[in-house]
């Protein structure tokens, strides 16, 4: 994912072998494990250094300071959460509506909860960046992929998908969001999930018209 970044939180380089890639996923594996136990305003680059096995000169050949290195933690996620909501909107392309929405809300779910502890620690880093690129070139990415699929749906059309496609993924995403800033325990996220679910598709019904 390719974001306008601020120039301050450029990497100083980027990966160019296996080799120089597995160092910097063990960093950013490191950052994430200290960012978990001490939180963002504790870490400091030497810890992740340390953590990760490689030299304090080998982290600053690659991250100026910890916001560089928070930036492209974050930017690294957001990639790949963006590429999980695409391959699942690609895959219902054609489908009910209601099929398009179990898909996309076990998708957002699953990929938060799959490591709770990151996602919490990645809301927790955020704080001390510059993230708006970040989030525009996510949502720029998320928003063409449901609105695709919404478009494509097979029992219902909508006369201002735009719309309607940011207001579902708002509700989506903030509802997620919610959920782990309160910190429920599992039998109370698949309520919400369960509810999340029907609300989204007594939405999409009332906002849609039937083929």
């Amino acid at each position: 994912m390719v974001s306008a970044r601020p120039a301050h939180l450029n990497p100083r380089k980027s990966p160019r072998q296996a080799r120089a890639t597995a160092t910097l996923d063990a960093m950013f594996e490191a950052t994430i494990q200290v960012l978990v136990t001490d939180g963002p305003h504790r870490l400091t680059t030497t810890r992740v250094a340390q953590r990760a096995g490689v030299s304090v000169g080998t982290m600053y050949q690659y991250f100026p300071h910890k916001q560089a290195l928070f930036y492209a933690l974050n930017e690294r996620y957001l990639d790949v959460l963006a590429g999980k909501v695409e391959a699942a909107c690609l895959t219902q392309r054609g489908a009910a509506i209601g099929q398009m929405v179990e898909a996309l809300v076990t998708t957002y779910w699953h990929a938060k909860t799959e490591r709770p502890e990151v996602t919490r620690a990645l809301y927790r880093s955020v704080v001390e960046i510059d993230n708006e690129a970040l989030i525009a070139a996510f949502a720029s990415r998320v928003d063409a992929a449901t609105a695709e699929m919404l478009a494509s749906a097979s029992d219902a059309t909508f006369a201002d998908l735009p719309t309607v496609n940011v207001t579902l993924l708002a509700t989506v995403f903030g509802t997620v969001r919610n959920v782990f800033e309160r910190n429920l325990p599992p039998d109370e996220e698949r309520a919400v999930q369960g509810q999340l679910l029907m609300m989204c598709n007594a939405y999409l019904e009332a906002a849609g018209s039937p083929h």
